[in-house]
């Protein structure tokens, strides 16, 4: 006799409220036939994954990924069920092997029709939207042996890829968004990848996590990802570009149907060319180090380990030179001395001990005099005080140096702890084509400082200037370019306004020479919204709000610069100082209420006195807004907006009254298609357009814009009419995915796709079923042995 099995409503993430803040929920009592289920105890724990780690071989755009996930029962009871592995959007993939404890474990291969139609049933049968994010990828499904109480089910995947390459540019992508379905934080999450080719690799560039690149050598390559106590919700991206010239790497994003802004978004990725190591440019390097009082002890020892690092790193054809100041300075040599006498100078500095008081201004005019023309030349600028000797107005200290220092002199400020001047050194980085760098108490001084030279040591082109011929472009960042070194690369984050062909022309010097390197047809498209190009719009946005918010701190607020931070803010889900309503209180976000916040909050920071250049807030800010500018990945919302803001590609979602609403939606001028949640109309609309699948797997109650139309999930109690879907205003989905019917041969009236259940194996017993977890896609049937001479399922 077939017994009636109950599926309960498990959502822990996706229906606030509706899960403990530990990720612990409370199901309704299951439904047992012929007799009653003893009472389930209360709340249930779901799965929870210890660790997920990624191995992944890449040689010659053959990827092969290796998977290793332990998945632990921390209930009482025994559980059983499903593992789906969504297959990368554009895997061509060869074939799998699947192992469960050490066991080969049988698996079907599902193509994306069919692993649709399994995503779409189980979203049926949980009323739980979390799959549609996949629904235009394929799957492969497998059951698993049943994990015992307190018990570990380790699963490993290998599987084999062919990759493809868009503009020059070798891309690989992982599904690690899975895990946020885990119920805990991951322990341990780690992605590494070895990268091999039979030509030298160039750029290495992951948009979506910050990696560790080691070069072993021009033709291998190591990247790796690791992070603990976190729950993925990005995919994971690595572009890769193979050759022997100078490269640069064009990736773009524009949906000319967005109503608030369809002009295109760009990353350019410039590289060097291989082998620049063995010409490097001829530097100089004049490194000044605070030995005031407040320096003593372990501070002024990691300083002065930091510079014994890079005076015996120098090149063979560097100069340097070393200066220490406080009441007075010290420099080592009166001028440029050749890199072989590094030791020494690191000697010298050895016997110099903290004392006295700080005078920047001298310290700086010194090492200004020393630069010579004719070669690049940077300045190491460390302190962790504010100036107490000699000039001390920060606003005269900038002037006199901007009239000493040359123009090929960059300027790198690193400040320690909290007493240091932001605007003092913010200025002198921003006015001399450097960075400003912040080392917070607790924070390794000596590697900060080592791993920054690690990156500047070899100057390849110096002076860059890009040239887009009849592109119109616009709001690039970091504006100016950085100098381009050896075994780096710089990506430029921009805007165009209309699409085009052009030649890309970059120029720079070498050796006091202008060389130019011209990039044919580069083509910045119409359209060109593939969910892989997504992070492009909130990269380039991280970096404009950090670089405004940094312009209202150093020259006071302006009511353009004020509006532009809150509508990026709104937009891409980046919380500022004045956009804290993201993470408060509900509020509207239409443009009206745009302009009403950023009114109220240029009134605020009028009236309010110049909050301190220095101190804990004035750092952290300063810091934070730094990283904002120099970001080269997506950065995840804050701490603080987790659970209400999420980002769905190039959109971002806010809560509001338990509505997951998306910023592009103006509720002042855009009205909404209305669909019923798990209606026919509901998966005709993701069927037709899949990009609307990841902004439905939010939730039941989702307003989601795609191609200039507003989309509105309802509760499924609201009735209805039938779906007349619009004709969206430009191409619907990418290539590759399947268009449904007419709107007029699928308003409601035509039969629903087919759906086939994840059924139980047949044979095995399951005489009380407790629920389906989505944890990390092992849908996991949970029972209890109500009736034990029952067989059937």
């Amino acid at each position: 006799m077939k017994k009636k099995l109950a599926l309960l409503l498990l959502l822990p993430f996706l229906l606030p409220g509706s899960a403990k803040a530990d990720g612990i929920i409370v199901p309704d009592p299951p439904i047992c036939d012929p007799a009653p289920c003893p009472p389930v105890p209360q709340p249930m724990a779901q799965l929870e994954i210890r660790y997920h780690r990624v191995q992944v071989a890449i040689e010659d755009q053959i990827a092969v990924t290796r998977v290793d996930q332990v998945f632990y029962n921390p209930n009482d009871w025994t559980v059983e069920g499903t593992y789906l592995f969504p297959i990368p959007a554009d895997a061509a993939v060869s074939g799998f092997t699947l192992w469960v404890d050490g066991e080969p474990v049988q698996g079907e291969i599902l193509t994306a029709e069919e692993a649709r139609r399994a995503y779409e049933q189980t979203v049926r049968d949980l009323q739980d939207p979390a799959l549609l994010e996949y629904a235009d990828r394929g799957a492969l499904r497998a059951r698993i042996f049943p994990i015992p109480p307190g018990g570990e089910r380790r699963i490993q995947l290998e599987y084999s890829q062919a990759l493809t390459a868009e503009n020059g540019l070798v891309r690989y992508v992982y599904p690690l968004n899975t895990e946020k379905f885990s119920a805990r934080p991951l322990e341990e999450v780690t992605l590494r990848v070895d990268l091999r080719a039979g030509q030298p690799i160039r750029a290495v560039y992951s948009p979506s996590h910050p990696v560790a690149v080691s070069r072993m050598d021009d033709f291998h390559v190591a990247a790796g990802y690791e992070a603990a106590n976190v729950r993925p919700d990005t995919d994971f991206a690595l572009y890769y570009s193979i050759g022997e010239n100078e490269a640069l790497h064009l990736l773009t994003y524009r949906d000319p149907a967005d109503p608030a802004d369809p002009d295109g978004f760009f990353l350019l990725l410039l590289a060097p060319r291989p082998q620049a190591e063995a010409q490097p440019i001829p530097k100089d390097l004049l490194l000044v180090l605070d030995r005031s009082g407040s320096m003593e002890g372990e501070k002024f020892l990691q300083a002065q380990q930091a510079a014994q690092y890079i005076l015996t790193h120098l090149n063979p054809d560097d100069r340097f030179n070393l200066i220490t100041f406080s009441t007075d300075f010290t420099a080592y040599a009166d001028g440029l001395r050749p890199a072989e006498e590094g030791a020494e100078a690191a000697a010298w500095l050895d016997r110099q001990s903290a004392l006295g008081s700080t005078d920047i201004n001298r310290a700086l005019l010194e090492a200004a005099s020393m630069t010579e023309p004719g070669r690049p030349a940077y300045l190491i600028f460390l302190t962790d005080g504010l100036p107490t000797e000699g000039v001390l107005d920060a606003d005269a200290i900038l002037a006199n140096f901007a009239a000493a220092a040359p123009e090929n002199l960059r300027t790198f400020a690193f400040g320690v702890g909290y007493d240091v001047d932001t605007y003092l050194l913010d200025s002198l980085a921003q006015a001399h084509h450097g960075l400003s760098t912040y080392i917070l108490p607790g924070q390794p001084l000596d590697e900060t400082v080592s791993a920054f030279y690690a990156k500047i040591s070899t100057p390849v082109l110096t002076d860059l200037q890009l040239d887009f011929g009849n592109i119109p472009v616009y709001d690039l960042y970091p504006n100016p370019l950085p100098d381009l070194f050896a075994g780096s690369q710089i990506v430029v984050a921009g805007r165009y306004r209309t699409p085009g062909s052009a030649d890309i022309t970059l120029s720079g010097t070498v050796n006091g020479a202008i060389q130019t390197f011209t990039f044919p047809n580069q083509t910045f498209p119409e359209t060109s919204v593939s969910n892989l190009q997504s992070s492009i719009p909130r990269l380039w946005a991280t970096r404009k709000i950090g670089y405004l918010l940094n312009q209202v701190r150093l020259h006071g607020p302006e009511q353009e610069l004020i509006d532009q931070i809150v509508r990026l803010s709104i937009r891409y889900g980046i919380v500022t100082p004045y956009t804290s309503y993201l993470v408060t209180e509900p509020m509207p976000l239409g443009v009206e209420a745009q302009q009403q916040i950023a009114e109220e909050a240029f009134k605020n920071l009028e009236s309010a006195p110049a909050a301190p250049a220095y101190g804990q807030d004035a750092v952290e800010q300063a810091a934070a807004e730094s990283r904002m500018r120099q970001s080269d990945t997506v950065q995840a919302p804050a701490a603080e907006a987790v659970g209400r803001v999420r980002i769905v590609g190039a959109h971002t979602f806010v809560l509001s009254d338990g509505v997951w609403v998306d910023t592009a939606f103006d509720p002042e001028t855009m009205q909404t298609v209305r669909v019923a949640f798990l209606s026919e109309d509901y998966f005709a609309l993701v069927e037709r357009y899949p990009e609307l699948g990841a902004s439905f797997a939010l939730g039941p109650r989702v307003i989601a814009v795609l191609d200039g139309a507003a989309y509105e999930v309802t509760g499924s109690e609201v009735p209805l009419p039938p779906l007349g879907m619009p004709e969206p205003t430009s191409p619907p989905s990418p290539a590759g995915t399947e268009a449904v019917s007419t709107p007029e041969e699928s308003s409601g009236a035509a039969n629903p796709p087919e759906t086939r259940p994840v059924s139980p194996a047949s044979g095995r017993g399951f005489p009380c079923l407790a629920g389906m977890l989505p944890l990390g896609l092992v849908f996991m049937s949970v029972y209890k042995d109500c009736n034990p001479r029952s067989s059937d399922g």
